[in-house]
């Protein structure tokens, strides 16, 4: 599995999408987007998943940090609300210090600054400043959850860039890379004919272009 979180980061999520197109698996997580640009997270998923308080008792957020292993990411899933936050600058200084890979959030996180400040990737539904404490509680820790209409399982890689964030599962992985490096391979021959003065019709036509992303039986 390490070989292919290695591959995977060598990618963008452009070329995953389109690798998972290829096999039919849904992976594209909608609506999640980096605080930066510059931000990238690629590996194993660490699963959590909160929801509202209720009469039994007031939650917290967070404590589950410290069973997280490095190099993972840590998916959130607060059901897509963006009226509390379940990821801050506490957070965000411990994680990048144990050396956490990034944080993808099915809602919203606060202490952009403490982000930006630590290079630790955040992505998200966007950003709000009231504290999930005492509103939300931890009710699953590495069990599926559900982003997007995406199932992510634990150990699925997840990959999160620019572009936004991709889901492959553990199981389908190799093939996934294997399939993404051959798609960002001819993106690559196909900018290179233009340039050397081919036009783009001709060459995406020398090179397969349009059948990328045509489903295969693999």
């Amino acid at each position: 599995m390490s070989d292919c979180v290695a591959r995977l980061r060598a990618l963008p999520t452009a070329a995953i999408s389109d690798a998972l197109d290829r096999v039919g698996i849904k992976g594209a997580l909608h609506g999640l987007s980096p605080l930066s640009n510059e931000f990238r997270a690629v590996g194993p998923a660490f699963t959590v998943r909160y929801t509202p308080v209720d009469e039994a008792g007031k939650g917290t957020v967070g404590d589950f940090l410290d069973d997280v292993p490095p190099g993972a990411v840590i998916v959130v899933d607060n059901d897509g609300r963006t009226d509390v936050t379940v990821w801050g600058g506490i957070m965000t200084e411990i994680a990048a210090h144990r050396g956490i890979a990034g944080t993808v959030i099915n809602g919203v996180c606060r202490d952009v600054s403490a982000s930006l400040a630590q290079n630790y990737p955040l992505f998200s539904r966007g950003r709000f400043m009231r504290t999930g404490k005492d509103r939300v509680r931890l009710v699953a820790v590495g069990e599926p959850v559900n982003v997007s209409g995406i199932e992510i399982r634990p150990g699925a890689v997840v990959c999160a860039d620019a572009d936004g964030v991709v889901a492959v599962p553990a199981t389908r992985a190799e093939r996934i890379a294997e399939s993404a490096e051959v798609i960002e391979r001819v993106e690559t021959d196909i900018v290179a004919a233009a340039r050397a003065g081919s036009t783009l019709r001709e060459a995406r036509a020398e090179f397969g272009y349009h059948t990328l992303q045509t489903r295969s039986r693999a």
